[in-house]
């Protein structure tokens, strides 16, 4: 209606009555839903200029920062077949205490007195070593003694040829002499001859003359003859020094040959009994390796091998070994184009897997049941997804992890960067673009730690 006149009919008629009229009126719902699409508006609209925390997303498992206090399987180190266990799943284990037991499956050590047989041997090599050793002892004796007699030897030689050059030197001189003295005798018969053959002496005095040459000339060849003996036997005495020295190095030399035998053979039982002796031990190692021992304190969380007379090869696993108090620690796995904004001590807030919470990922302050923490570890390269592993510790400024989780529980995690606008979140996560990082994460994390101390 129009209202142009004065007179009114609204109060005779209602609205209602006429279907011109509702059909015309605005509805009621339109005006409350255009009012709240307009407050939500206003609302959305200024959101956007709302700070946010810009952070970085993952998912990962609860582990151990230190690889010790990480699950292990317990290794058998020989092979052979389940005799006993001693332990059941569950169970407490501590460090040396054993859990299984395994009886031998080589023929080699089926010897209940293998030890004491061993040892046996192992005494009468050491006692061929020791006969050895004293022949070892004799053989240098025996070469010292040679060397003694070869220099006794040897000395008396030489003295007998210093003797033979004097002998030879006096029989020298005289020959000589007795050369001149038969000189003379000469001389004076060949005179006298001519004498008695002109008759100017007599026959008895040419005779007496003629006796007394024959005497010089037969001691001129007596003294040459004992002359050449002497050189003679000088000759012989050099020739018995060098028969000496031959004879005694052949002697030494074969003495030395068997004490260079004999020490090989010394050797070679040396190396027999240190082979022996290993053997021995390890025998005895053997013996101690059939416990299978807890190496470490913890928990017995799954038995690998159950059944009794099962075999079990060389370093195959038995059980698996939770440490008894792990030191928890989260690892994370983020995309490859956001890891160079983490650096370490970035804080990181963690929602566990069955703990209740609500996370309000940019807004921290208001989120409830999550848990802060610190990067630790940063990988430096990928897995085989492509994507980076980092290692989260507990946060010593906030609220201690709940001791309810366990080691490989999932997570989600959060790592922590810079404040933006919402509606810059907004238009970055629609254009996937990464976070912004308007400083080097260590200034910021020096920044915070300053502003925590004061």
């Amino acid at each position: 209606m129009l209202n142009l006149s004065n007179e009114r009919i609204n109060d005779r008629l209602a609205d209602k009555q006429l279907y011109s009229l509702k059909v015309l009126k605005t509805p009621h719902f339109s005006i409350h839903l255009a009012r709240v699409l307009i407050v939500l508006s206003s609302l959305t609209f200024l959101s956007m200029f709302m700070p946010w925390q810009q952070n970085i997303r993952g998912g990962g498992r609860v582990t151990a920062l230190n690889p010790a206090n990480r699950p292990q399987n317990v290794q058998s180190v020989l092979p052979g077949m389940i005799k006993k266990w001693h332990v059941i799943e569950g169970q407490f284990v501590t460090k040396g205490d054993t859990i299984l037991e395994l009886s031998e499956m080589k023929d080699k050590y089926f010897d209940p007195q293998l030890l004491l047989r061993m040892s046996e041997q192992l005494q009468a090599k050491k006692s061929g070593l020791l006969a050895k050793d004293l022949k070892k002892e004799a053989y240098k004796n025996q070469i010292m003694a040679l060397k003694d007699a070869l220099g006794a030897k040897y000395q008396q030689a030489e003295n007998k040829i210093e003797q033979s050059i004097l002998k030879v030197t006096t029989d020298s001189a005289g020959f000589e002499s007795e050369k001149i003295n038969y000189a003379n005798f000469a001389n004076i018969f060949k005179r006298n001859k001519v004498r008695y053959e002109s008759g100017n002496i007599a026959l008895t005095k040419f005779q007496q003359l003629e006796s007394k040459y024959n005497a010089a000339k037969a001691k001129l060849v007596e003294k040459e003859n004992k002359w050449l003996q002497t050189k003679a036997g000088l000759s012989i005495s050099r020739t018995s020094l060098a028969s000496i020295q031959a004879e005694y190095a052949e002697k030494i030399s074969k003495a030395t040959t068997d004490l260079q035998s004999t020490l090989s053979e010394i050797n070679e039982s040396q190396s027999g009994v240190a082979k022996l002796e290993n053997e021995i031990k390890n025998v005895e190692i053997r013996i101690d390796r059939y416990s299978v021992l807890a190496p470490q304190s913890g928990y017995l969380v799954k038995i690998l091998k159950a059944g009794l007379g099962e075999t079990i090869k060389e370093g195959e696993a038995v059980a698996t070994i939770q440490p008894e108090q792990p030191d928890l620690a989260v690892e994370m796995y983020v995309r490859a184009m956001d890891i160079p904004l983490i650096a370490k001590n970035r804080k990181v807030r963690i929602q566990f897997d069955g703990w209740p919470a609500l996370q309000f990922s940019g807004w921290p302050n208001v989120s409830v049941g999550t848990f802060g923490g610190l990067v630790k570890v940063i990988d430096r390269v990928n897995d085989a997804n492509g994507d980076f592993r980092i290692l989260v510790t507990p946060d010593p400024t906030d609220d201690p992890w709940p001791h309810q989780m366990r080691l490989g529980s999932g997570i989600k995690g959060w790592v922590m960067l810079d404040n933006v606008r919402l509606g810059y979140e907004i238009w970055r996560q629609f254009n996937g673009f990464p976070p912004s990082l308007y400083s080097d994460p260590n200034e910021n994390i020096v920044k915070s730690s300053n502003k925590s101390k004061k």
